[in-house]
């Protein structure tokens, strides 16, 4: 089947690494180099430039290039690169095919399977669309590995015979993790996960970004946060600067001319203490708490049941971060792998599993847990805006749990199921993951009808949701399947300027139709449902591109599913 490699797509840096002879082997990209940035670019000439590449072009051409991508994964917003916009999946997507390329060059064969990491704290749709990504690569993803649990596997691997509780502290360049888990007799045991996926590094970086053009300010009344080119050296030096107070007291920040005023040039020229530095960050360290709070409080593990505390990103090089931990936990964090290599070392691990380089007597067991809450809408009597829990958070998967519930009106027949994940008591707060409609329900009072919602969520975070109706046996159901495209991860755009289009009067009447259909109860087909929404996104889509071939298309598709309808 081919060579499984197991990928750390970050969100500052990317790394591949591969099973060789039993151990993970990092794999060396173009320059040479292990360490990949995540940066992608277009050149002069409009050809992608991705890596190293892409972040020197960065200082030079930022309106042509993009960082911090994995921050937007999971969101509708788009990236712009020059006159074009990008949805996040299709910019990992890039990133991916160039580590997909160098890895099948430095391995001398075609690579179309890995094991992609994300943050623990992920929700499905952020999966999903890291699957998505993996998929326009020319990958076939066959696992998705919470980071933490991935470095967990690093460690476990060389201490197969150990029997510890290790909480796993994943400072990276976007996101925050802590995992705690348990190892015994090759059993690696995820008990509880939490974090902050709105912090890391580069959060670190923008407290010294913005002291220093507060200094700048004072300095020359010029706020630099205007010239976007400043701030991309700004950015960068102080990257430099947070990286340099790892091992020295103070670090100079000199760039000679960052700006000009009235025509002249200005420098900037500070010099930064590391405790200034502490003294800017305490804030965000004082965040990486209350996630540490709810995965001990979830686990039941106390701070003196802990064993080890191993450091994974390359965020967590900062003194600081150690010093904080001890100061909060008393306890000395391990150096027991390398925090840079550990997650793509246990992805390629979970990979050398699943593809059999890994022989069984050498191997690890794993299990996992889902990091947020899932439930269903429900109507309590005063709204319809409460979430019943079905699968608490930091529940062991795999996991399969029910709930029994009631129809809440007169002679209903259908029941609509709406499925979220999060942690508000309130529905519309948390992320909506899909929905369905149980019909044929007998026409009685309300009360009188008992409806089962059952849920089953397996090892790759898939969530298959089913409702029956206890009285009949009737049922229906859904799967929500990050291995699958669902339409979350379909990265589309805006299609809401349709009619401003120069054609949009010749499709008017056949979109109000198929928006009024849509409107409209639907329980005998909801594949048919999906599949007519989908051909109404097309035609918008091609309707606000001016493309009207792929419109006419686009309503002929619609004509024949109304038709059989």
């Amino acid at each position: 089947m081919g060579t499984i490699i197991g990928i750390d797509l970050g969100t500052s840096t990317t790394e591949a690494a591969v099973i060789k002879d039993g151990k993970p082997v990092m794999v060396v990209n173009p320059d040479k180099e292990i360490i990949t940035p995540s940066a992608v670019g277009l050149d002069a000439d409009e050809n992608f430039v991705i890596g190293a590449r892409a972040k020197a072009q960065y200082l030079l051409s930022p309106e042509h290039t993009a960082v911090e991508i994995k921050r937007k994964m999971g969101t509708d917003d788009t990236i712009r690169l020059g006159k074009r916009a990008y949805t996040p999946i299709a910019l990992s997507a890039k990133l991916l095919e160039y580590v997909k390329t160098y890895a099948s060059e430095y391995l001398g064969e075609e690579i179309t399977r890995a094991v992609i990491s994300v943050p623990a704290y992920f929700d499905d749709i952020q999966r999903q669309a890291t699957v998505k990504a993996g998929m326009e690569a020319g990958l076939s993803v066959e696992r998705i590995i919470n980071e933490p649990t991935a470095a967990a596997l690093s460690y476990g691997l060389l201490h197969l015979e150990e029997e510890s509780h290790i909480l796993v502290y994943d400072l990276g360049g976007g996101t925050f993790d802590v995992t705690l888990l348990e190892m015994f007799d090759g059993v690696l045991e995820v008990k509880a996960s939490s974090g902050d996926n709105k912090l890391g590094g580069k959060d670190f970086d923008e407290k010294l970004v913005e002291w220093l053009n507060e200094q700048f300010m004072k300095q020359h009344g010029v706020d630099l946060r205007r010239d976007r080119y400043a701030m991309v050296k700004l950015k960068e030096e102080a990257e430099r600067c947070k990286i340099a107070l790892s091992t020295q007291d103070s670090f100079h920040v000199l760039v000679p001319m960052i700006t000009e005023k009235k025509g002249k040039p200005l420098a900037l020229d500070v010099t930064v203490t590391a405790a200034q530095f502490e003294s800017l960050v305490e804030e965000l360290l004082a965040r990486t708490h209350r996630p540490i709070d709810v995965v001990l409080a979830d686990s039941g593990i106390l701070p003196s049941e802990i064993d080890r505390i191993i450091l994974v990103g390359g965020s967590t090089r900062m003194p600081i971060v150690s010093k904080d931990i001890k100061n909060y936990l008393n306890i000395e964090p391990s150096k027991a792998v390398d925090p840079d290599f550990a997650v793509a070392e246990g992805a390629a691990i979970q990979a050398g599993i699943i593809q059999g380089s890994i022989r069984q007597e050498e191997s690890i067991l794993m299990t996992d847990v889902n990091p947020y809450t899932l439930g269903i809408r429900i109507m309590d009597g005063l709204t319809d805006e409460r979430m019943s829990v079905i699968i608490p958070r930091n529940v062991t998967i795999p996991t399969t749990r029910s709930q029994v519930y009631y129809t809440c009106m007169d002679y209903q027949t259908e029941a609509h199921i709406e499925i979220y994940q999060g942690e508000s008591e309130i529905v519309s707060s948390n992320h909506f993951l899909g929905e369905f409609i149980i019909g044929q329900i007998p026409a009685r009072k309300s009360g009188a009808e008992r409806i089962a919602v059952e849920f089953s969520y397996n090892i790759n975070g898939m969530l298959a949701v089913k409702a029956t109706v206890l009285s009949t046996g009737r049922d229906a159901s859904v799967e929500i399947d990050m291995m699958q495209e669902t339409e979350d991860s379909k990265g589309r755009i805006d299609v809401t300027g349709w009619k401003e289009s120069s054609y949009a009067k010749q499709f008017r009447t056949i979109i109000r139709r198929v928006e009024r259909v849509l409107k409209e109860p639907m329980t005998d087909d909801l594949f048919l449902r999906g599949e007519l929404d989908d051909a109404l996104y097309d035609l918008k889509e091609a309707l606000v591109n001016e493309d009207l071939e792929t419109a006419q298309e686009a309503e002929e598709d619609l004509l024949e599913l109304l038709e059989e309808l």
